[in-house]
C-alpha cells in the first residue's frame, strides 16, 4: 500500500511538472517572425542599396530617416502592413518587390526589388522590435 501511495506522489509531481514545463513554454513566445532563407545582414545592405531610407525613418541603417513613408520602428511588432495585410513574412515580401500590385496608387513604388532580397529586407525588418 505504501508502494502505491509512493508511486502515486510519484506520478502527480512528474505529471504536474510536465504540464507547469509546457505551460511556461506556451507562454514564452518569441513574436518574432523568422524569414526562411533571409539574411538580415544582407538585407540591411540591400535597404541601403535600395535607398529605402530616403523615404522610411528605418533603425540600424545609417542615413535612413526618411519622413515621406511611415517609420520602421519596432516593425516586428505590428501587425499589418500598408494598412491592410497581416504583417506575415510572405506578405512583407510581397509587399517589398510589388507593391503597386497590392495597393494600386500607393506611394510606395515598385523598386524592382528581387525576391531574395526582399527575403533579406524582410529578414532585417522583422530584427525591429
Amino acid at each position: 500500500m505504501r508502494e502505491d501511495r509512493t508511486h502515486h506522489r510519484a506520478t502527480i509531481c512528474l505529471l504536474t511538472a510536465l504540464i507547469g514545463t509546457l505551460l511556461l513554454s506556451a507562454c514564452h513566445h518569441d513574436a518574432t517572425p523568422l524569414v526562411p532563407g533571409g539574411d538580415p545582414e544582407k538585407g540591411k545592405a540591400e535597404i541601403v542599396t535600395y535607398g529605402c531610407g530616403s523615404c522610411h525613418t528605418i533603425p540600424g541603417v545609417a542615413g535612413a530617416n526618411g519622413m515621406v513613408g511611415p517609420p520602421l520602428l519596432s516593425w516586428s511588432r505590428r501587425s499589418i502592413i500598408a494598412g491592410e495585410l497581416p504583417n506575415t513574412p510572405v506578405n512583407l515580401i510581397r509587399w517589398i518587390e510589388m507593391p503597386q500590385a497590392i495597393e494600386p496608387g500607393t506611394a510606395m513604388p515598385n523598386l524592382g526589388v528581387k525576391e531574395d532580397e526582399a527575403r533579406n529586407i524582410a529578414a532585417y525588418l522583422y530584427t525591429l522590435k
